[in-house]
C-alpha cells in the first residue's frame, strides 16, 4: 500500500475594520456598541432615493495599508455591488470592489520557525462596506439584527496561497495584525471582530503543482482557533481522501468548543454574487502626489521598530522580533525601560513569563492585568535585594492574577529576602551538619555538590535567602 504524503495550500482573506469616526458611505457613528440600531441612518440602511459618498479618511487609511505592504496603490477603482440575501444586510447587496481594486501585488514577510523567513504574497487590498450583526435569541423562534455594524469600513486583504501550516496562517495573520496597529487605523481587536479571517484550506500530494478542493473555514476569533482549526480542516480532509472520498467545496464553520469544523452552505464562487459597478459611486482616482504625502506620513513599522531596538537597546535580535510584533507589546516594553532601565532584564522577563501567561490565559497584552508599572516595581525590589529572583517568580504570578503591586505582596506574604549574615550562616551550618556524607564528598573533590548545598539552603529558608550570601558563607564553611 502506497502512503501518499499530503501538503497544506492555505490562503486567507483578512477583514480589518478601519478607525475612522463614520462610516464609509455616510456620516453615522462608526464606533463599535452602541444600544442596537442607534448608529444608522437611510444610506446605511439602503432606504430609497438615498445616495452614498465616500470618507476620504477611509481611503487614506487604505492606502496606508497599501504602502505598508510594498502593494501597488491603483491610479483608479472601481466600487462594485456584490448581491447576495442575509437579514443583517439591508440593501441586498454589499458595497465592496472587484474587478478595479484599490491595489494589489503586494507582500509581506513572517519569520518561520527554524528561524528562516518567508515572503508571502498579497493578492489585493480592497475597500468594502461591513454588514450588520445577527443575535440569536435560543429560547425564541426568532433572531434580532443590529444594524449599527452596516457600513462601517473595512479592508479584505486578501493572500496569495503561499501558507502551508496552521502556524505559519497563525504568523501572517500577528504580522497584518501589527502592521494595521502601527498604522493606527484598526486596533486589531479578534474577540470584538474588528478583524477577522477566512481561511481557504486545500490539501495535495507533496510536491505536486495543482491545487486541490478547497474548503473555506470561519468564525476563528483568536490566533490559537486559527491554528486549532487549520489543524483540524488539513487532517479531514486528509481522512477523506485516504478513505477514497472526494473533498467538497463548502464553507464551513469551526466551533471552538467541539474542537470541529462543521458544514455551513455551498461555497459560493464570484459569478454568484452578479458583480457590477455601483451607479451611485463614480470611479476613485488617487492622484500620485497624495500617495506621496501619505508615504512620507507612514510612522515607523514593525520591522522599523524592531531594528531600532536591537540598535537601541542591544538586546538580541529574536527578541525584538517578537515583542514588535505587536504595537501594544513594544509600547509595553518600552515604558518598563523607561521605568526601569535595563532593556535585556526587562525582555526576559516579558519574552519568558508574561507571555507565557498571557498564552496560557488566550489573552494579548492590552489587556493583561499586570502593568509596566508593576512589573518595573518588582525588577526595582529585586535589584535591590529585597526579594531574590525565585521569591520574583512566584510574586510575578501572584502579581498577574491579582493586580496586586509587589511590595503589596510581599508584605502580605513575608517574603523579603534574607539578608541577615547571622541568619544565613545558620541555616548554612544546619543543612551542612545534616548532611555530613555530602560535605565528606565534596571536600574529596567531588566539587559539582556545591549547588546541592545552595539548594538545601534555599529550601531550608522557602527561597527567601540572599543567593550571593549563601555562597559566599558555603564557600567559607566548605574551604
Amino acid at each position: 500500500m502506497t502512503i501518499v504524503e499530503y501538503e497544506a495550500v492555505i490562503g486567507l482573506e483578512i477583514h480589518a475594520q478601519l478607525l475612522t469616526e463614520s462610516k464609509i458611505f455616510c456620516g453615522c457613528s462608526a464606533a463599535f456598541g452602541g444600544e442596537p440600531n442607534t448608529h444608522t441612518c437611510p444610506i446605511c440602511t439602503g432606504m430609497p432615493g438615498s445616495l452614498p459618498v465616500l470618507n476620504r479618511k477611509a481611503v487614506e487609511f487604505a492606502i496606508k495599508l497599501a504602502l505598508a505592504t510594498d502593494s501597488h496603490v491603483a491610479p483608479v477603482s472601481l466600487f462594485a455591488r456584490k448581491n447576495y440575501f442575509y437579514p443583517d444586510l439591508p440593501k441586498g447587496y454589499q458595497i465592496s470592489q472587484y474587478e478595479l481594486p484599490l491595489s494589489a501585488n503586494g507582500s509581506v514577510e513572517i519569520p518561520l520557525a527554524d528561524g528562516g523567513k518567508k515572503r508571502v504574497g498579497i493578492t489585493r487590498i480592497h475597500m468594502e462596506e461591513d454588514a450588520g450583526k445577527l443575535f440569536h435569541d435560543e429560547t425564541k423562534p426568532f433572531s434580532y439584527v443590529d444594524f449599527n455594524r452596516t457600513g462601517v469600513p473595512l479592508l479584505e486583504i486578501v493572500s496569495e496561497p503561499d501558507l502551508r501550516t496552521p502556524q505559519e496562517a497563525a504568523d501572517y495573520l500577528r504580522v497584518l495584525r501589527a502592521i494595521l496597529q502601527y498604522l493606527e487605523i484598526c486596533d486589531g481587536n479578534m474577540e470584538e471582530g474588528s478583524f477577522r479571517c477566512d481561511a481557504n484550506v486545500s490539501i495535495r500530494p507533496a510536491g505536486a503543482q495543482n491545487l486541490g478542493t478547497r474548503a473555506e473555514v470561519k468564525n476563528m476569533n483568536s490566533f490559537r482557533h486559527v491554528e486549532r482549526a487549520l489543524t483540524y480542516e488539513i487532517e479531514r480532509q486528509k481522512k477523506v481522501l485516504e478513505g477514497g472520498g472526494a473533498v467538497v467545496q463548502e464553507t464551513r464553520l469551526w466551533d471552538p468548543v467541539k474542537g470541529v469544523t462543521e458544514a455551513m452552505r455551498g461555497k459560493e464562487e464570484a459569478h454568484d454574487y452578479r458583480y457590477f459597478p455601483d451607479p451611485d459611486l463614480v470611479p476613485l482616482t488617487i492622484s500620485p502626489q497624495w500617495v506621496e504625502e501619505i508615504r512620507k506620513g507612514l510612522p515607523e513599522l514593525p520591522l522599523q521598530r524592531k531594528g531600532r531596538f536591537v540598535k537601541e537597546y542591544q538586546i538580541p535580535e529574536y527578541d525584538a522580533g517578537v515583542i514588535t510584533t505587536s504595537k501594544t507589546l513594544a509600547d509595553y516594553y518600552e515604558e518598563c525601560v523607561r521605568l526601569f532601565p535595563d532593556p535585556k532584564q526587562v525582555s526576559n522577563w516579558i519574552m519568558g513569563d508574561l507571555l507565557r501567561l498571557l498564552k496560557e490565559d488566550d489573552k494579548e497584552v492590552d489587556t493583561c492585568p499586570l502593568s509596566p508599572e508593576q512589573l518595573a516595581e518588582m525588577l526595582g525590589i529585586m535589584k535591590d535585594g529585597t526579594i531574590s529572583g525565585k521569591i520574583a517568580k512566584t510574586i510575578f504570578e501572584e502579581m498577574y492574577k491579582t493586580g496586586k503591586g509587589a511590595k503589596e505582596i510581599v508584605e502580605e506574604q513575608g517574603l523579603v529576602q534574607i539578608t541577615d549574615e547571622a541568619a544565613v550562616t545558620q541555616a548554612v551550618a544546619e543543612v551542612l551538619q545534616n548532611h555530613p556524607k555530602e560535605v565528606e564528598e565534596y571536600k574529596n573533590g567531588k566539587e559539582k555538590l556545591f549547588g546541592f548545598f545552595v539548594g538545601q539552603v534555599m529550601k531550608a529558608t522557602q527561597g527567601k535567602a540572599n543567593p550571593q550570601l549563601v555562597n559566599e558563607i558555603l564557600k567559607k564553611k566548605l574551604s
